[in-house]
């Protein structure tokens, strides 16, 4: 990928901000065939082509009351969060958080008497490898039992120092999820009590779910019948 054909970022990873509020959804890679990447292709889509955009950020209000009341008190509980990026898009509520203010956001959103987002369903990885200084993100998906309500909170870290703190303290139950974003993409939860793979075998390197580790594996037999690893199964014409 050329460094040309990338948008331009902000501090975030994100792309730029336009007047409106909202950042310009400029592609930043083209795609072909359905892996993209010269592999084998056997789908059978090899002609598909798509331009991939990142999303953008959104002002208040967003014309959805639990959403606007969840910022607006997220902003009142917890002052760090005041500038900080929003997204609201397809009626789901995304705040972008500083990692260093990752612990205190989430015990506020669990302990505040209005917001109460009791449990955090889960904790997963994506990989932007366009993204300089922001490649890495962790996202924590929460919601309230209480109010009925749903928030996701974002969290990036650049590949050169791919830290964040564990939520583990304050959510319990992001143990497991935790430590396979750390097995599958890398992120170095700081504070969990024992992170190790989950999925992969202790002694594996590198991890899988990174856009940059390369397509391929193992033969796979089985009764007489032998499966190619991906990279070396037949292409379509």
């Amino acid at each position: 990928m050329n460094d040309e054909n990338l948008p331009e970022s902000s501090t975030s990873g994100l792309p730029a901000e336009t007047s409106d509020g909202f950042s310009a959804r400029s592609a930043f890679a083209t795609t072909k065939g359905m892996w993209s990447r010269g592999a084998g292709d056997t789908s059978g889509y090899g002609g598909i082509t798509r331009s991939l955009q990142m999303p953008g950020s959104s002002e208040p209000p967003f014309d959805d009351e639990a959403a606007d009341a969840i910022h607006g008190r997220a902003l009142e509980v917890v002052p760090a969060l005041r500038g900080a990026r929003v997204l609201y898009d397809r009626g789901e509520l995304t705040i972008f958080v500083d990692r260093a203010e990752l612990p205190a956001v989430v015990k506020a959103f669990r302990d505040d008497a209005f917001l109460r987002f009791e449990i955090c369903m889960s904790v997963s990885g994506v990989h932007y490898p366009q993204q300089t200084g922001a490649e890495l993100h962790a996202v924590y998906h929460l919601i309230s039992i209480t109010h009925n309500r749903r928030v996701r909170l974002e969290v990036t870290c650049p590949d050169a120092d791919p830290h964040i703190p564990s939520v583990v303290a304050t959510y319990p139950m992001a143990d497991w999820h935790e430590r396979e974003t750390w097995d599958l993409f890398g992120i170095q939860f700081d504070g969990h009590p024992a992170l190790t793979r989950i999925l992969m075998p202790d002694d594996w390197e590198g991890h899988p779910q990174r856009k940059d580790y390369p397509l391929g594996g193992v033969d796979v037999e089985y009764k007489g019948a032998r499966v190619p690893a991906p990279d070396n199964r037949r292409t379509y014409s």
